[in-house]
């Protein structure tokens, strides 16, 4: 039997309304921060916008898979709040948690969707230190004026791995860091900006 004291929302409604329309928003807006001004406590391994994410995503329907590294205490507090199941295979997974990019599986490891059912994929929500230290890279696509840059702190590979011609498949992600949220769905493309 699980048992934790640590709360989740303090306004389990509210806090979860706003979460959800950070979260649309970031992915109708790519490449753009949201700040959420939530106040709660998140567990260890979690930052407290992705704590939020988690709260808000995860239910008794989704299936998760959690980066090895994260302390065990993230399962048994999702566990108690969401009700969620989990998985050791990334590729059966609905939602990643992974609180390290620079040590997480290559992307081809989780699910892509098909042809015929591309919002099968896996969506990833990825903990990341900033969005100003990374490879700068320029995002073009649906929900992106022209174009627009930014660097958020991810292992160059990420980008690597996520240009494909597999669309619509692919995955969706969430970059998440202490309080804001970056969406990048699998309809942005990305190109490395070289900057002089």
């Amino acid at each position: 039997m699980v048992t934790t004291t640590l709360p989740g929302f303090r306004d389990p409604v509210h806090d979860a309304q706003q979460t959800f329309r950070g979260l649309l928003e970031a992915l109708a807006h790519p490449g753009q921060a949201y700040t959420l001004n939530l106040t709660f406590s998140s567990p260890e391994g979690l930052t407290p916008i992705c704590a939020a994410a988690c709260l808000t995503l995860l239910d008794l329907e989704t299936t998760v898979w959690l980066q090895p590294s994260l302390p065990a205490t993230v399962k048994d507090w999702l566990c108690f709040h969401t009700g969620c199941r989990f998985t050791d295979n990334p590729e059966l997974a609905t939602f990643a948690v992974i609180g390290d990019a620079f040590s997480q599986p290559e992307l081809r490891a989780f699910n892509w969707g098909s042809a015929e059912d591309p919002e099968q994929s896996t969506t990833l929500l990825i903990q990341v230190n900033s969005f100003t230290s990374g490879v700068v890279q320029q995002l073009s696509g649906a929900g992106v004026l022209g174009s627009m840059s930014f660097a958020p702190s991810l292992p160059e590979t990420f980008w690597t791995q996520r240009r494909s011609d597999a669309y619509p498949q692919g995955v969706d992600c969430f970059l998440l860091s202490q309080q804001s949220v970056v969406g990048l769905p699998r309809t942005v493309r990305s190109s490395q900006l070289l900057v002089a």
